[in-house]
């Protein structure tokens, strides 16, 4: 069995911890130490870790909100420190069979890759899907557009194939990956710090990532981030994921120095603004409207 390193950041996580804590140790694979990188949670996360006496179980407690970003930075050199091999990047929002470390290490070896995702269900809208691949294109700024994304899951994603970007709300690699491409962007906070990851594997063409669908995985979506207030289909975002998603989304478009980046960044400008009138995602009111504006902006001097 090689070393996996899982690492997980929470922030007032009490209310999704112990199922996951439950699926990490019901692994059949049982070579890997889980790192657990807390934001200053405010609840009582750490007392729910706590009930889970486990050497394999390392918690690395903030004493500020450092982000996701730094946070898997955190825990990445942690694992490589201790002689991980491979690293698994996951939520804590999320539940998965007792064999996902198994299978998603095999099929490294398998199809002769550097990185292998699962396909993503909602929960508990456990029959749809969330993910299931994502395909860059450079025309639209390599934006991370969700193969599969609310359909009910009648098999017709289980073809297991290259792909450009996974969530890392759980993306399996060789430690290698880190010492090539680097670490996370940590101007992010959060949202986007996986696309640019994943930007700057697809730009430099060594790695490749697959998708691997035969795996129950389930994501508990804004279950860290409370990004949303409703179900799967029906939602409004919230303060925190429409600044940050808004301004990291320019910021990733203009990091990339690109003819189709900058056409996108103008392009996004007018989308946005419809989308807060239209797409019904968004509180209609002056507050939001100027949250919008202001994150724009501020991506273009992040």
């Amino acid at each position: 069995m090689k070393k996996i390193g899982l690492v997980t950041i929470t922030y007032n996580s009490a209310a999704v911890i112990e199922p996951f804590l439950q699926c990490v140790l019901a692994q059949s694979h049982t070579n890997f130490i889980l790192y657990i990188i807390d934001n200053i949670s405010s609840d009582n996360t750490l007392e729910r870790i706590k009930k889970y006496p486990d050497s394999r179980i390392v918690v690395i407690a903030n004493t500020k909100n450092v982000g996701v970003a730094a946070g898997n930075n955190q825990g990445i050199q942690q694992a490589i420190k201790d002689g991980c091999e491979e690293l698994l990047i996951i939520n804590n929002d999320v539940e998965f069979e007792d064999t996902l470390l198994e299978k998603l290490s095999s099929q490294l070896i398998v199809l002769n890759c550097s990185l292998v995702a699962p396909k993503m269900m909602y929960y508990p809208e456990t029959n749809l899907i969330w993910w299931a691949g994502t395909k860059f294109n450079e025309r639209e700024g390599c934006m991370t557009n969700h193969i599969g994304i609310q359909q009910e899951d009648k098999g017709q994603f289980n073809t297991i194939e290259p792909m450009d970007y996974a969530p890392t709300c759980c993306v399996l690699m060789k430690k290698e990956v880190i010492a090539d491409i680097g670490l996370f962007d940590e101007k992010y906070f959060a949202y986007y710090d996986d696309t640019d990851f994943f930007y700057r594997i697809y730009k430099q063409g060594k790695y490749r990532l697959f998708y691997y669908p035969f795996i129950q995985f389930f994501h508990k979506v804004g279950g860290l981030s409370n990004m949303k207030e409703g179900g799967a289909k029906k939602f409004k975002f919230n303060d925190f994921y429409v600044h940050l998603f808004t301004r990291n989304h320019v910021y990733y478009l203009k990091k990339q120095q690109t003819f189709w980046g900058w056409y996108n960044i103008v392009y996004f400008f007018f989308r946005l603004n419809l989308r807060f009138l239209f797409s019904g995602k968004y509180h209609l009111n002056f507050k939001t409207f100027l949250l919008l504006q202001k994150s724009y902006f501020q991506g273009l001097f992040l």
